[in-house]
């Protein structure tokens, strides 16, 4: 089921206290950034947002759903899950969810981001050696 604008209209503003928010149509769904970090996906009426080993158990705890979907006849699960009902209602009570993903989402882009180390060519000595 595809996601409607309106629905991912309302979860930019769920997640707007934690800074400029911006949406992304992405395989039938969306996917929503928070200063270009991504941070959550929205599937049909459902809202998906980023965890980590360090955020998964409050989400497990609060009996969030990861989202899944089927590829070549298996199931795959990504690293994302629903928030508590609760936190839909209004950006204050997703707020504490919101910056759960967050920050594993920054965790996960500090572990995949680049070396800002130079590389010296083969041949050649490092002026820093």
């Amino acid at each position: 089921m595809a996601a409607q604008a309106g629905f991912a209209t309302y979860c930019a503003e769920l997640l707007a206290p934690l800074g400029e928010v911006r949406c992304r149509r992405m395989f039938g769904g969306w996917g929503l950034y928070v200063d270009d970090v991504f941070v959550a996906i929205i599937a049909g009426e459902t809202l998906y947002l980023k965890v980590d080993e360090e955020t998964r158990a409050s989400f497990q705890a609060a009996g969030c759903s990861p989202f899944e979907y089927t590829a070549r006849g298996r199931r795959q699960a990504l690293g994302f899950l629903t928030v508590p009902p609760e936190a839909m209602d209004s950006p204050r009570l997703m707020q504490p969810w919101a910056r759960l993903a967050l920050d594993a989402a920054l965790r996960a882009r500090a572990r995949t981001a680049p070396s800002t180390r130079q590389r010296t060519p083969p041949g050649r000595r490092s002026t820093q050696e």
